[in-house]
């Protein structure tokens, strides 16, 4: 298993140098390339677009595990990867091989035609899902915004899911404001489809409303469905359904009023109360609060040591992370890494010094990761006690003694996926 993972990486590495990161977005280049392969996109079946800032991978994950629970099968294309390539290609009942990915790499580039790294990645899951036979539904999670986006492809999708939207990828629109964001995010949805608009900021939610109110999709908004908690136990509930959240996996607010959204969306395919109720304590969500009991890594650690990872990057997130890190009672200690372009001061505001203490890492082989005494800096400003390491093992054996704790490893997906790895 290690073995494939250092091929994966090494073919990453590989496109990574042969094909552009920066962002530039186009929609010419990408259907350029499929008006080659004769519009492969367009024979699909029932393609669900997931967009929006922060939510977008639990939702497909949590609408996957209901439709083939319900005996139907699935395509997803998602992104990133955390620490495998063909993680971001699912087909029918497993992820891509890396012999496919070469194969068709090399069919798209006799084309001779320019892209970016990220749109040969969705043209790579186009070409091979369109291969794949008695697909019901094909998930798409979108990269950056949407309106140029490489995922903006159809018409007429089968439906258009808006996560969480909120002020990340300001960097790239102009003015920089939540209204513009929103404008590219849903500005440019389909009005040939069933929109479903997930629980927003106050603010956010009417921008959306307004840019929306001249598409004549049907619309469903969060208002549809709600999270109830009676007894202390938590309920997905709307006009005819009330269905007991029942998780050991799935820890925070953020993720269960996500795993709620994909909960609606799946009762409106049809899909019965007794199938998502059985498939919910199966749903796990890698790299999002979830604890790491088993590998390498908790083995640099004592017994009353827990460890815990989460790719939050947003000032939203990290939020979510913060309601859920408020109800453990010991000490807790972070791990932080984070990429440029993240606002990393409003990030970390954001844990209100929850944190104990602080080791500030690099992302390995990351180009666009802060340093560790930038972060180190920030996190000083914010008065938290901090030290600099130059890797997760070098953090975890600068924090580890016999003193009960959590230490949180947090920042960035990309930072999360470079620990399981490791693991």
């Amino acid at each position: 298993m290690n073995q494939m993972f250092s091929q994966s990486t090494r073919l990453y590495k590989k496109l990574q140098k042969r094909y552009s990161r920066k962002i530039n977005l186009n929609l010419e280049r990408i259907t350029e390339v499929l008006n080659a392969f004769d519009n492969p996109h367009l024979k699909l079946k029932n393609p669900i677009n997931i967009l929006g800032s922060d939510g977008k991978m639990s939702v497909l994950t949590s609408l996957k595990c209901f439709i083939e629970a319900d005996q139907k099968k699935t395509t997803a294309f998602t992104s990133p990867h955390l620490y495998d390539l063909r993680q971001r290609f699912w087909l029918k009942n497993k992820y891509i091989s890396l012999n496919k990915i070469k194969k068709i790499t090399r069919i798209i580039e006799s084309k001779n035609l320019p892209l970016t790294l990220f749109e040969l990645l969705t043209c790579i899951y186009i070409i091979s899902a369109n291969k794949i036979k008695n697909i019901s539904y094909n998930l798409i999670e979108s990269g950056l915004l949407f309106k140029k986006d490489s995922t903006n492809l159809w018409s007429s999708p089968r439906a258009q899911i808006v996560t969480n939207i909120n002020f990340q990828h300001q960097d790239w629109i102009r003015p920089k404001t939540i209204e513009e964001i929103c404008r590219q995010k849903v500005g440019y949805l389909s009005k040939k489809t069933i929109i479903y608009v997930a629980p927003q900021e106050p603010k956010v939610l009417k921008i959306i409303k307004r840019i929306l109110k001249k598409n004549p999709s049907k619309i469903v908004y969060s208002s549809n469905w709600k999270i109830v908690k009676e007894n202390n136990k938590l309920f997905y509930k709307d006009s005819g359904s009330k269905i007991p959240l029942i998780s050991s996996n799935i820890k925070s607010a953020g993720l269960i009023s996500n795993l709620g959204l994909a909960i609606k969306v799946a009762l409106d395919l049809g899909i019965k109360k007794k199938t998502i109720l059985k498939t919910i304590p199966k749903i796990k969500f890698e790299g999002r609060v979830q604890y790491i009991k088993k590998g390498k890594l908790p083995r640099l650690l004592h017994q009353n040591e827990n460890l815990l990872i989460d790719g939050c990057h947003s000032e939203k997130s990290a939020v979510n992370l913060y309601q859920y890190l408020k109800s453990i009672k010991h000490p807790i200690y972070g791990v932080w890494g984070m990429q440029k372009n993240k606002l990393p001061e409003r990030f970390l505001e954001s844990f209100n010094k929850v944190f104990t203490k602080l080791i500030t890492i690099p992302i390995p082989e990351e180009p666009n990761s802060l340093k560790n005494t930038t972060l180190k800096k920030i996190a000083e400003k914010l008065g938290y006690q901090t030290e600099i390491a130059s890797n997760i093992r070098s953090a975890l054996r600068k924090i580890s003694n016999k003193k009960n704790k959590t230490i949180v490893v947090f920042g960035s997906l990309y930072l999360i996926g470079n620990v399981l790895s490791k693991n």
